[in-house]
């Protein structure tokens, strides 16, 4: 039982590194092997946990086990075909473990908190949010920025700051994310964050049980005020006389106040003029709507989050036509990731163009000429190569020239086995073509990527989408 206490801590210093989903995908059971002063021998579910623990969370795991034991120097990982006996009594289910060690914490909080001390209330506050995850495009700079420059110096810098633009362009996920980064810089402030409509309803509450005096009490002891779309306030004079009342003693306190809204201060018209007066004391800065390429981005990062590739040109498509907001981004990717769990089918670009049509996201143009894209028929190695550097979206001379960059080497690869596999063309001749490669790297290129495409299912349908449109 001493290994079963010890793991439990070891995986207690484990769940503040790592997101919520990683540890419940790849920890599922865990027990203790061996151990002496220098390693310890973890047993896991499969060779797949073990080879993404490995590659993943080595790091993580081997300071969470030093924090339990300060001489360990090594850890390892091997599987267990028996781990699922119930009589093992060392073996510990991570979601279950997981699920109990937050049941603790939030009863903790709940007696040691009170409202006012950090407000980290349960789905409130997202801990993935983070300023290195979030995506700057040139229409977003200056608010980032701007956060940033309060995260470091709160209380010093840019106080009140206003935070303006249109719904789901990641207002939210910006003042988070300085909340977290300035809650783990000053754990001993009381940094809030809120929105606008649980300031409501906690103000009707207060009103209800003549309490409004304790409810602005609470609110002045507050260093960081941040209030999330305030926009809900319109019309609402009772809530905005008390926030403006709030705003004054924070303001004359010092202490820093941040509010998004989804319209610029002068174009609040259902607001006090008093408060609208109160939010441009600071300093006012807009988010505008990402161009093609930021879109693009986002998409392939979001994508990344969640393990799952999306081709290129699919991935393009939905980006060129997809272009009010991150929301409908995520939206589509998710029906993408949900289709291929739920038939193991990957995405196909007329299908995908289909969906988006009857969404109404694309135009009956946009179809017309995305249906109408012609298949080319080969007559010599440079087709394949112009249909695979168009596929991949990288210039013929990184397919041809030596370079060892993964993004390369797939490309070039799906190269020579195309030419090997489909025009009979014999690895000499390759070689050849790939001047500076010799007759065994072409044959191990090759084979390499044989193996890739038996795993990879996302590989194999890059590979049958250049195939249909050289008629291979």
């Amino acid at each position: 039982m001493e290994k079963n206490y010890k793991l439990k801590n070891i995986l207690l210093n484990l769940i503040p590194e790592i997101k919520k989903q990683d540890f419940l995908v790849y920890f599922r059971k865990i027990s203790i092997l061996a151990e002496n002063n220098e390693k310890i021998t973890f047993w896991v579910v499969s060779t797949f946990m073990k080879n993404n623990l490995e590659a993943k969370f080595y790091d993580k795991i081997l300071r969470a086990t030093q924090k339990e034991k300060e001489t360990i120097e090594k850890i390892e990982f091997k599987v267990d075909n028996e781990i699922d006996n119930p009589s093992n009594l060392n073996v510990i289910n991570c979601a279950t473990f997981l699920k109990e060690a937050w049941k603790k914490v939030n009863k903790k909080d709940t007696k040691k908190q009170s409202i006012g001390s950090t407000m980290k209330e349960k789905n409130t506050i997202n801990s993935r949010y983070d300023f290195q995850n979030f995506i700057v495009w040139v229409d977003n700079q200056l608010a980032f920025s701007a956060c940033e420059a309060v995260a470091k110096n709160p209380w010093k810098s840019y106080n009140p700051l206003y935070i303006y633009g249109d719904v789901w362009l990641w207002k939210t996920h910006l003042l988070q994310a300085t909340w977290n980064d300035i809650y783990k810089k000053y754990k001993w402030k009381k940094v809030v964050y809120t929105t606008a409509d649980k300031f409501i309803t906690e103000y009707i509450s207060a009103v209800k049980k003549r309490k409004v005096e304790m409810l602005r009490q609470k609110f002045s002891d507050i260093d960081v005020l941040i209030i999330d779309d305030v926009q809900f306030l319109a019309k609402k004079e009772q809530t905005q006389n008390e926030l403006y009342n709030i705003f004054n003693l924070l303001y004359d306190q010092n202490k820093q106040i941040i509010i998004s809204w989804d319209r610029a201060p002068k174009e609040l018209e259902n607001l006090e003029p008093r408060l609208r007066s109160r939010f441009e004391w600071g300093i006012t800065v807009d988010i505008g709507k990402p161009d093609f390429e930021t879109r693009l981005a986002i998409l392939q990062e979001k994508a990344r989050e969640r393990e799952f590739m999306v081709p290129q040109d699919i991935a393009e498509f939905i980006a060129a036509n997809v272009t009010e907001n991150i929301r409908e981004l995520e939206w589509i990717l998710n029906q993408l990731i949900a289709e291929y769990e739920l038939t193991g089918k990957t995405p196909e670009l007329n299908k995908i163009a289909e969906k988006l049509k009857k969404l109404s996201f694309t135009t009956d143009i946009l179809w017309a000429n995305k249906k109408e894209t012609a298949k080319i028929q080969i007559k010599s190695y440079e087709d394949i190569i112009d249909a695979v550097s168009r596929h991949f979206w990288i210039e013929k001379e990184w397919i041809l020239w030596e370079n060892r960059k993964k993004e390369f080497m797939i490309p070039r690869q799906v190269s020579m086995y195309l030419l090997k596999t489909k025009m009979n063309y014999t690895y000499e001749r390759i070689w050849n073509i790939f001047s500076w490669r010799n007759h065994a790297a072409v044959l191990y290129s090759c084979r390499k990527l044989e193996k890739l495409i038996k795993k990879d299912n996302v590989l194999l349908n890059e590979l049958n989408i250049i195939r249909e449109t050289i008629w291979l």
